[in-house]
């Protein structure tokens, strides 16, 4: 995203104040950020809210102000104020992943009425936009498609793939060989995802399809620990959002959704395919 992000301000001529904490992903160090950033009366804003409600004190400071506002990526519950939201379109991600998933799975051989699957459920945030679309697309395709898959309570990470592999861990030593599959909504659930699977010696028996094509996840998916990813286009996004956030400052009209198609990436997608939307490091 700072990639998509950089290139569009220099583009520009605008000067991009890229800030972050790039550990603990949660309100309670982006809301020290956000106060930073808004003593320093930037033009405009682009925020990418960790938790939809939690950050709508400070939006709505930066927009009383007169600071347009931009979301990237998340959003906040209310985007009345919001001049422009730019984001993957996570719903359907969910339900693209449901069906890569019973498919890796082999679903109609393998889950049936009288033996259904039982699938985990990896996620950094519940609160955040982005992935609780993400898993209301995948348990809304689950019940209207696969009534033999068993949904266990999603697990929560904050984004961290240690948590995600210890609390995965605990789902697959409680449900043994009834666990088929793993859905990680987030690129750093999918690295926990296959480091608990490898730690219960039940690679292979049990399939993951994740979140996020960063360049380790490519690589699982070439050595056949990840059966799919969905991808999304953050250079994209970063690219939108401040193309938006410029022009909303100038008073030029800008559209208020933005959805960016995902795509979906798996063993059979050819080099070209997985090198093109490979996410980029800065």
């Amino acid at each position: 995203m700072y990639v998509g992000a950089a290139a569009e301000a220099k583009k520009l001529g605008v000067t991009l104040v890229w800030q972050g904490d790039p550990e603990d992903y949660s309100p309670s160090t982006q809301l020290p950020v956000l106060q930073e950033l808004f003593s320093l009366k930037p033009n405009a804003i682009v925020i990418a809210p960790t938790d939809t409600k939690a950050l709508q004190p400070i939006t709505a400071q930066f927009v009383k102000a007169g600071i347009p506002v931009v979301n990237v990526d998340s959003g906040n519950a209310n985007q009345s104020n919001i001049s422009a939201w730019v984001t993957g379109y996570n719903a359907l991600g969910g339900q693209q992943a449901a069906d890569g998933l019973a498919a890796a799975m082999n679903y109609t051989t393998n889950c049936t009425t009288k033996g259904s699957c039982v699938v985990g459920v990896a996620v950094s945030s519940l609160t955040t936009s982005t992935d609780a679309a993400r898993v209301q697309g995948f348990n809304q395709e689950v019940a209207k498609k696969f009534p033999n898959l068993t949904l266990l309570p999603a697990i929560v990470s904050n984004s961290e793939s240690s948590v995600a592999q210890t609390k995965l861990a605990a789902d697959i030593t409680a449900n043994g060989s009834k666990i088929k599959g793993i859905f990680a909504v987030d690129g750093s659930d999918a690295v926990g995802a296959n480091a608990a699977i490898a730690a219960a010696s039940d690679t292979g028996k049990i399939a993951v399809f994740g979140y996020d094509a960063y360049a380790a996840n490519e690589a699982s998916l070439a050595a056949g620990t990840l059966a799919g990813i969905i991808a999304q286009q953050p250079a994209l996004e970063g690219t939108d959002a401040v193309l938006y956030a410029y022009d909303a400052y100038k008073h030029i009209k800008v559209p208020h959704l933005t959805l960016i198609p995902n795509i979906v990436l798996t063993k059979n997608s050819s080099q070209a395919l997985l090198s093109k939307y490979v996410y980029a490091t800065s």
